[in-house]
């Protein structure tokens, strides 16, 4: 079964940026070990800070995956253009946070891409790719 992880804008910066919020450890090296836990499966990854390249990914991918973990960022509140692209696919795509965005400020408690998931995962720091890789199985 294949994979892509699809994280947003500013998600590169995991380990440094506001690490109260999103925890020390960077994603590749996150990734590293999602890949040595689930062995079974082939995971893909692709990080980019511009909105256009996160939907031409998921045009990609949209149609020969067998699913998406999407962490879109700040996107997720404000692109109506990633959520029409999750509806225009046929891959299952599971909207994952690693921060509880309903505790942060208001504007964050909006989402263009939940409507279109299969699922959402919030708050549970990086295990929040982990629960949405295990919703898959």
């Amino acid at each position: 079964m294949k994979f892509l992880i699809l994280n947003g804008p500013n998600l590169n910066l995991l380990g440094t940026r506001e690490t109260s919020i999103y925890g020390n450890q960077d994603f590749s090296s996150f990734f590293e070990e999602l890949k040595s836990n689930f062995p079974q499966f082939q995971l893909d990854y692709f990080q980019s800070n511009i909105e256009g390249e996160i939907i031409n990914k998921l045009h990609e991918v949209g149609f020969s995956f067998d699913g998406i973990i999407l962490n879109a960022g700040a996107y997720t509140h404000t692109s109506v253009a990633i959520g029409d692209a999750v509806k225009a696919i046929t891959t299952p795509v599971v909207e994952v946070h690693i921060s509880n965005t309903f505790s942060r400020e208001t504007f964050r408690h909006q989402s263009y891409i939940s409507p279109n998931a299969k699922g959402v995962i919030i708050g549970f720091g990086l295990d929040s790719y982990t629960l949405a890789l295990k919703s898959f199985l």
